[in-house]
């Protein structure tokens, strides 16, 4: 749905826009919060601290290490709003949050206006976070209530900051001021219709549908590369439609600008563009003393573009971020702006613009993890080809090795790992503090069933769980209308899959067959649209061969899965090889039952309200193991880690063929390891059975342990192969030997 944006309501400059929890936490809040900031602008014009404030600030300073502190620090001595370019190296566990929220209280306390700091983060909560921490720091120091933290104003998301400016300049720069805002299903509805009214809809050729349309458009966007290249890198089944992406995206524009809306990518795109005005540049700019910006390794280059534009000089930026954690590659995201940032700006001097050198801070102690797990994390991450050096070091006590654990194939992987989950358990360890990860999330399949078996509660982030994903319920809709004709959840989600069938003829078809005496005559003898009635043959031959079981099982899940294919590479051709794989999956995960009844019945969950391919909500239990793609994972930390699939092929995955690929699949292995705590296991199966193979075929290959783990790393792991290897029996004497078995076979050819 549009989201209208509401502007902030300011009736004095002494009362600035109130922070989201402000306006939910009522108006007696608001007016205290209110008046801190007025304290706070009173303390600003003062520009010192009384005696005992500083003090405070001193003791609230002891609290962090020299790193951090010479971090929260920088431009002590000199004019704060000149100093200089600053970048924050923060390793994975070091502090970061606190530091920064440090830095913005004692910009603040130091004299800075709050209303002339800008926050830049990647989340309202994050922002929230920020806000909260540095009002906490604050209020211990200037002695300030502590019920409410001051109000940060500028402090948000780089969209939501954007929003609020585009609306500010709107006549500036020729926005109509009551624009809206699509989310990305408006987006992509939208673009469905330009993408119709162009004709490109009825081509005798697969055009790229709206999904995928917008991916490339934003895609291209976010990255300021030309559409060609972005096709050519990342869309490459779509660059036949060059041309015709080019007119689809300039009508899309078009479209956009005639209802006055803007879409996500458009808030940091048209801030951008806004900003390349000098004289616009130079407003926007003077309106903030600091700029800070959290988790700098995760922008791309229009985010990049927008900070020098607002400060080209570097004066009062603060950058935060880890280029060893730098995974967010398809989002748009570069690593080369955290590893360029120390020589992005420069000053006019008479001689011209002079270079500036921004001062990097490293902060290498960790808070998280034990010395053992951090040494593999180290080397890991030193053979990257470049980067910003650093060696994570802590003073926790140790709980023993890593451990880099050989197992036989998926299946033992999920069996070894759901032992450790609950020994851990026993031991004491909550299943909420420990977590398997995974590259990609249908690497947990086999784990999510054996789980299941063993009445494990989980959760899993990073998408949707294995069996709730839209294409996987696709293939199982089909296999419970033929066990149960009568099923109607299953038959109607199912039968809405075909081309030209919709919800009222999906109707008529179910009531059809719960009249009649026999179902499968009745669907039989259903006629179909005529615009369906080449697809409709097909569905019914397949269903009749599935109900009448005569290839039995798990053949028959060959001939479910003849049919579905096709309809999954036409309903989702933006991504269909990927759910290809997870069709795969289940297929192998069907050879392991013996009918379709038990196979059925061992997956069964609780049934969604409607066909849609949302996840229901979380399993709930008293305590439950959380399942997570390491993406999804960043920023957290559990006790016990387990990382599955440790190998070449999914750690790099195989598609990561290009260098810069390969560099960020191994920064992903490195922010997996650096999320445990005190137990990390790395899972390397040795097997992967094939997928083109009959149902109980044995064809498989061996996968080697990932390149990113050398033989020299992998000895400072505790190494362990499971299944052990069993003992020999003890030996039993022979009896005397009382035949000559040699003379007997050469007789036999005489």
């Amino acid at each position: 749905m549009s989201i209208q944006y509401i502007s902030d309501m300011q009736t004095t400059v002494l009362s600035p826009a109130r922070s989201t929890a402000d306006a939910e936490a009522g108006p007696a809040t608001a007016v205290a919060a209110a008046a801190d900031t007025v304290h706070l602008a009173a303390a600003a014009e003062r520009g010192r601290l009384a005696a005992g404030q500083a003090d405070r600030m001193v003791a609230a300073l002891a609290l962090l290490n020299d790193e951090q502190r010479a971090a929260v620090e920088h431009g002590v001595g000199a004019a704060l709003a000149d100093a200089g370019p600053l970048l924050v190296i923060a390793g994975a566990g070091s502090g970061k949050t606190s530091t920064l929220a440090h830095r913005v209280a004692w910009l603040i306390a130091r004299g800075t206006d709050p209303r002339r700091i800008l926050l830049l983060t990647f989340s309202r909560r994050a922002a929230q976070q920020m806000e909260r921490r540095a009002g906490q720091v604050l209020a211990r120091v200037l002695g300030l209530r502590a019920t409410t933290p001051p109000a940060l104003p500028w402090a948000g998301t780089f969209h939501g900051i954007g929003a609020r400016l585009l609306r500010e300049y709107a006549a500036q720069i020729g926005l109509n001021e009551n624009f809206t805002i699509h989310d990305r299903g408006d987006a992509e509805d939208l673009m469905s219709i330009v993408r119709n009214d162009l004709g490109f809809a009825g081509t005798t050729r697969r055009f790229p549908r709206k999904g995928t349309c917008l991916a490339i458009y934003s895609r291209s966007v976010n990255t300021c590369a030309p559409l060609a290249e972005v096709l050519g890198h990342a869309f490459p089944w779509c660059a036949e439609w060059a041309r015709e992406l080019k007119l689809l995206f300039g009508a899309y524009v078009e479209a956009k600008q005639q209802q006055h809306v803007l879409d996500y990518d458009d808030l940091l795109l048209y801030w951008a563009a806004m900003l390349a005005e000098p004289a616009l540049a130079a407003h926007v700019g003077a309106r903030f003393d600091h700029v800070l910006v959290d988790e700098y390794q995760d922008t791309n280059r229009l985010q990049a573009a927008i900070l020098r534009a607002l400060k080209p000089d570097g004066r009062g930026v603060t950058a935060v971020g880890d280029d060893a954690q730098s995974i967010y590659s398809f989002r748009g995201a570069t690593v080369r702006n955290i590893l360029d940032f120390p020589h992005q700006f420069s000053r006019a001097g008479s001689a011209g613009m002079i270079p500036l050198v921004a001062r990097v801070v490293t902060l290498e102690r960790n808070y998280r993890s034990t010395q053992p797990i951090l040494d593999v994390s180290n080397a890991v991450i030193a053979a990257a080809a470049e980067r910003h050096a650093k060696q994570l070091w802590t003073d926790k006590p140790s709980a023993g090795r890593p451990q880099l654990v050989l197992v036989a194939d998926e299946a033992s992987q999920a069996c070894w790992v759901a032992d450790r989950v609950l020994a851990h358990r026993e031991g004491g360890l909550a299943l909420k503090q420990q977590a398997v990860l995974f590259r990609t999330s249908a690497h947990s399949a086999a784990l999510e069933l054996e789980l299941v078996r063993r009445n494990i509660p989980f959760v899993k982030y990073g998408g949707l769980k294995f069996l709730e994903a839209a294409h996987v319920k696709d293939l199982l809709a089909l296999l419970r209308f033929v066990q149960n004709p009568r099923g109607r959840l299953a038959g109607f989600r199912v039968t809405q899959l075909i081309a030209g069938i919709g919800p009222a003829t999906s109707t008529r078809l179910l009531e059809a067959m719960d009249r009649a005496a026999d179902p499968a005559a009745a669907l039989r003898e259903f006629a179909a649209p005529a615009t369906a009635q080449v697809e409709w043959t097909r569905f019914a031959d397949a269903w009749c061969a599935l109900h009448h079981g005569r290839a039995g099982w798990p053949a028959e899940m060959e001939l479910a899965q003849a049919w579905y294919l096709p309809q999954l590479a036409r309903l989702h051709d933006d991504d269909a090889g990927l759910r290809r794989g997870d069709i795969e999956q289940l297929a192998r995960l069907a050879a392991g039952y013996a009918s379709r009844e038990r196979f059925l019945t061992e997956l069964t969950l609780d049934p969604p309200e409607a066909t849609s391919d949302r996840a229901g909500p979380p399993l709930l239990d008293e305590d439950y193991l959380i399942l997570s793609t390491i993406h999804s994972a960043k920023g957290q930390e559990w006790t016990s880690v387990h990382v599955l699939n440790v190998v070449d092929g999914c750690l790099p995955a195989d598609v990561a063929q290009g260098f810069s690929e390969l560099e960020e699949e191994r920064r992903l292995l490195y922010v997996a390891m650096t999320r445990a705590r005190d137990h990390l296991h790395l899972l390397v199966p040795q097997r992967f059975y094939l997928t083109q193979q009959a149902a109980r075929g044995d064809r498989h290959v061996y996968a080697g342990r990932t390149r990113f783990i050398t033989d020299r790393d992998a000895a400072r792991f505790e190494q362990v192969t499971w299944p052990p290897v069993p003992e020999r029996a003890p030996c039993v004497p022979p009896p005397a030997a009382t035949i000559d078995l040699l003379e007997r076979l050469r007789a036999a050819w005489r």
